[in-house]
């Protein structure tokens, strides 16, 4: 019954079919691997909004060379930690992170770095301010950082790609995204090659909000394209089970030929 699909053409038809559906289970299977990835991260934010803190060196390697270097990077596992150290700010060092969003408004995170009793240092980003109203080209208003030794609990934050080194701007630092590596050689000490989100800001500054990763929007993503794959085999299917069954016999008198008219000779 099925013995066109032996033909080249069909053949090649089949061979399109498992082709594509394939490549539609293997996104589907990137999907869902990229929702468990993203699953995890915000199980380990929720952990870290109630775990209680552990001491930042056991998280993440200290830094071991002089001034301007950094340490080892923390394991990806331990990002959002929530870690507690303990140290005195140091507001000369202090840099602003332009362009950041917190509850719709863009303004500026503050990032001060806290020196450790044995020298090294690791940033702190103390929480977000508003711009300036006169513009960007004014200094905001940035409570001060607290003076004398001061423990700090926040959540543990890799570094981020493609950082530039700090820029002076209306008399203070900026910078766009948050690299120690970068960081470092423009300060006195070692860094940490992470930094801490405060868990409860200065006054005057707004905590920055954990963001959960859109794990459903991979779910659906999964779903979708594991359904792109099923239609696509069934729709080969359709068509071979047409193709197979031939024309359907409302359609054989389309190609009856004409019934001749004796008397005239000509189709009626």
């Amino acid at each position: 019954m099925y013995r066109f699909l032996a033909t080249p053409r069909w053949l090649g038809y089949a061979a399109l079919t498992v082709a594509a559906a394939t490549v539609m289970v293997l996104l589907g299977l990137w999907q869902l691997d990229r929702y468990h990835q993203r699953a995890e991260i915000n199980a380990r934010i929720d952990a870290g909004t109630s775990a209680t803190p552990v001491a930042l060196t056991g998280v993440v390697g200290a830094p071991s060379g002089g001034p301007g270097t950094v340490g080892p990077a923390p394991a990806e596992h331990a990002q959002w930690t929530r870690v507690t150290v303990t140290g005195t700010y140091d507001p000369a060092h202090e840099i602003l992170v332009r362009g950041r969003t917190v509850e719709g408004a863009v303004g500026f995170e503050v990032l001060t770095p806290l020196v450790l009793g044995d020298g090294k240092a690791v940033l702190v980003d103390r929480g977000w301010v508003r711009p300036a109203s006169s513009g960007a080209l004014t200094a905001p208003q940035v409570p001060a950082a607290p003076s004398g030794s001061v423990t700090v609990s926040g959540r543990l934050q890799p570094p981020e790609s493609r950082g530039g080194r700090p820029q002076e701007v209306a008399g203070h630092a900026e910078i766009r995204r948050i690299t120690p590596a970068v960081i470092a050689p423009t300060l006195p000490y070692a860094l940490f090659d992470a930094y801490v989100s405060a868990d409860a800001p200065t006054a005057g500054l707004t905590m920055v909000p954990a963001e959960k990763q859109n794990a459903l929007q991979n779910a659906g993503y999964v779903l979708q394209w594991w359904l792109f794959a099923a239609m696509t085999v069934y729709g080969f299917g359709y068509l071979a089970r047409r193709e197979a069954r031939g024309p359907r016999p409302d359609n054989l008198l389309d190609e009856e030929p004409d019934e001749v008219d004796a008397a005239h000779g000509v189709p009626r």
